[in-house]
């Protein structure tokens, strides 16, 4: 009988972490957050999806806002950490720097300082990097892209050099815009992602 009620006592305890999951946060802009999709659709959540199918405890928490920039997320990571304690940081942010025209050294430092946060709270990070349209020439091209690649080196961060690789240069899978996805090519994204998620998961 003592047995048993002890085992009653460790129950709560056992169910807790046996639902416990670990978690990734995604902080991004449009590309993330499901412009122009349901967000059902979106690669983060299709990303919920795969590791539910694989067995694997993973929360998925997308704090992605469309049009923000590094600057913004820089403002709200600090929240998002306290309040999701993650244990990856998958950061998609800059296109919206690149796009307006934005001083590329804030991007770089923006970038920096929350890889640089993340990883102190204790997470692991990886970098999503981003390709400008062809019409905003190659030095500012080559220069916007050369950050990511430079931030992840610095931090020691893991890094997807383009995450709409074989998306973006298809104009079938993108909106009228030619800015953004549709949501055929959401699952084309989540491969690019996962290459560089696939070994912080372990």
């Amino acid at each position: 009988m003592r047995f048993f009620i002890y085992l009653l006592l460790l129950l709560p305890a056992w169910a807790a972490h046996a639902g416990a999951n670990a978690t990734i946060l995604i902080l991004g802009d449009s590309l993330s957050a499901g412009y122009g999709i349901s967000k059902q659709e979106s690669w983060p959540a299709l990303l919920q999806g795969k590791l539910d199918q694989q067995g694997l405890s993973w929360r998925v928490v997308n704090a992605s806002i469309s049009g923000d920039t590094t600057h913004g997320g820089l403002n709200r990571l600090t929240k998002a950490l306290e309040r999701e304690q993650p244990d990856i940081v998958i950061i998609a942010l800059g296109a919206n720097d690149g796009l307006r025209g934005l001083r590329l050294q804030d991007m770089a430092d923006n970038l920096e300082k929350m890889v640089a946060l993340s990883q102190e709270s204790g997470a692991k990070v990886l970098l999503l990097g981003i390709q400008l349209p062809q019409n905003y020439g190659p030095a500012w091209r080559n220069k916007f892209s050369r950050i990511y690649a430079q931030v992840a080196k610095q931090r020691n961060a893991a890094l997807v050099p383009f995450f709409l690789e074989g998306v973006a240069e298809t104009r079938a899978m993108m909106q009228a815009d030619g800015l953004h996805p549709k949501a055929a090519a959401q699952p084309a994204i989540l491969e690019n992602v996962w290459t560089g998620l696939a070994p912080l998961l372990k």
